[in-house]
């Protein structure tokens, strides 16, 4: 068994837990394949007897691993997609940083999720991306997301008016800091933030969600993902924001943008002892007031 670990670096606490890790992969007799940049500031910490076999492109991995291990926070996660894209290896998030809604392993749990790999005790979960369509070339051929696509004005330019259209029929224009559009998975992200539903992963939906937006009586709309979403911006300024989960493109108001569903999934593994209302539970701290809490 192959797994390719992956992280956008780390802090000193977190030093021991890759070092278990590590060794609990040796253990399993499970090799382990290094993000090149990753390996480079771990081994000033951490000994290697040998180089392991690195990586540092989606070609370097098709074919060669089982399983894409990614240790830091849900932003790290996101990452991934540009890595494992269409090629249905299961990404494994061992949460490194705050929250943790898609990188829900805990560092208390790298010896179970080791095991679970032995043991195939774990469960993977089909997550829906959105792609991106536009008329200039836009985030090279990674243009999909698994948490949003959005558009926003740059720095502190003037809001923005977003007309938007499901399937070439026209729904409203936003006139707002930006216009927001999530998977189920991407709901629990920034369009939560911005006033935005939670909506079950495996729903077949996208949040259109404003970010400040003018009108008041503009609110977040659920529609279902078989629609292709279209939109044609402008304001004051000549230049605007879009981005794809972290990644982010400057695009002037010719560049004509349309989102859809992704034609493949992800593969989200997580242990089978964990599902979306525990993580909701714990990630949202509901059931902290007592008065909430079923006695048995």
């Amino acid at each position: 068994m192959q797994v390719a670990l992956y992280s956008r670096g780390f802090i000193t606490e977190d030093i021991a837990n890759i070092r278990l890790l590590l060794e609990e992969l040796q253990r399993a007799d499970i090799d382990a394949i290094i993000y090149e940049p990753f390996y480079h500031t771990l081994q000033q910490h951490i000994p290697f007897d040998n180089t392991p076999p690195l990586f540092s492109s989606a070609e370097d991995l098709p074919g060669k691993i089982d399983f894409l291990v990614s240790l830091g926070g849900d932003g790290t996660l996101l990452d991934t997609v540009c890595y494992v894209r269409d090629t249905n290896i299961p990404v494994i998030g061992i949460n490194f940083g705050r929250l943790g809604f898609l990188a829900s392993i805990g560092k208390d749990e790298i010896h179970a999720l080791v095991q679970a790999l032995l043991n195939r005790t774990y469960v993977v979960d089909q997550r829906s991306l959105l792609h991106l369509d536009a008329n200039v070339p836009l985030f090279g051929d990674v243009p999909y997301a698994l948490n949003e696509f959005t558009i926003h004005k740059k720095d502190t330019s003037a809001m923005v008016k977003i007309h938007t259209y499901l399937n070439g029929e026209f729904l409203n224009t936003y006139w707002a800091d930006g216009l927001i559009v999530a998977t189920p998975t991407g709901s629990t992200g920034y369009s939560l933030s911005c006033g935005g539903p939670i909506v079950f992963p495996d729903a077949g939906n996208f949040v259109i969600t404003p970010v400040a937006p003018h009108n008041l009586n503009v609110r977040p709309i659920i529609v279902p993902n078989d629609n292709i979403i279209s939109f044609e911006v402008e304001g004051r300024s000549d230049q605007f924001l879009c981005t794809l989960d972290s990644r982010m493109e400057t695009i002037d108001n010719t560049v004509q943008l349309a989102v859809k569903k992704e034609q493949f999934k992800l593969s989200l593994l997580r242990l089978d002892d964990s599902n979306f209302l525990h993580t909701l539970r714990n990630k949202l701290l509901w059931g902290i007031d007592a008065r909430n809490t079923i006695k048995i």
